[in-house]
């Protein structure tokens, strides 16, 4: 498998769960300071010019959430997800889909404000918005911990989404209000970045502190 990727980018989620999985792949990094992801090449892996793509054999796939499924379904030993047709799975799916879809969809809103704006008032107008809308669903994260009060996001057993959840709150490190900075996902942030495997991919992406 080979892993098209950029540091602290979307592909940072399916790099971490690669290196929990403990299989083999190559990375593949894609510079989007030198606008490799606009280059044709890429273009012909993901016509939307975003990171991640993943190659499996002939299987070319985008979409951070869809190569998390694809890594689960085709390494079901690692049981990183609740098994299919029950409650729980369901669960999953739907934090799944929350942290793809609502979540980091609002991400860009803060980090690019400028493409929905017409001058810079708009533009700190869209991300001071965007901000107090991602704070609010930080706290959903928070809440869900304190739920359940187990040290993983989906309770007592580490998962794939996990590396997820470390993903997006890594990037509100700038924000006013950083992830790390409230109590539960403070101590479950430290938890993440204990394991192995992240510190592996913080290594391979060469990140600079602060890691969250």
């Amino acid at each position: 498998m080979q892993l098209h990727y950029y540091p602290s980018n979307a592909s940072m989620t399916p790099h971490m769960l690669l290196e929990e999985l403990g299989v083999p792949y190559e990375r593949v990094l894609v510079d989007r300071a030198a606008g490799a992801h606009r280059s044709p090449a890429y273009l012909a892996l993901n016509p939307n010019g975003k990171i991640p793509v993943l190659v499996d054999g002939e299987l070319v796939l985008y979409e951070t959430a869809a190569i998390v499924l694809h890594l689960l379904d085709t390494h079901p030993q690692a049981a990183l997800a609740p098994a299919p047709g029950g409650a729980e799975r369901a669960m999953f799916y739907k934090w799944l889909m929350w942290l793809s879809n609502t979540l980091q969809a609002e991400m860009p809103l803060y980090f690019y404000s400028e493409r929905w704006a017409d001058g810079a008032e708009g533009a700190a107008q869209v991300k001071r918005h965007a901000e107090a809308h991602i704070a609010a669903m930080v706290d959903q994260l928070e809440a869900e911990l304190a739920r359940h009060g187990g040290p993983w996001f989906l309770g007592e057993r580490f998962g794939a989404l996990d590396p997820y959840v470390f993903m997006l709150c890594r990037w509100t490190r700038g924000m006013a209000r950083p992830a790390r900075t409230l109590p539960r996902l403070g101590a479950y942030l430290r938890r993440m970045l204990a394991r192995p495997a992240v510190q592996r991919v913080i290594a391979n992406e060469a990140l600079a502190e602060p890691y969250v």
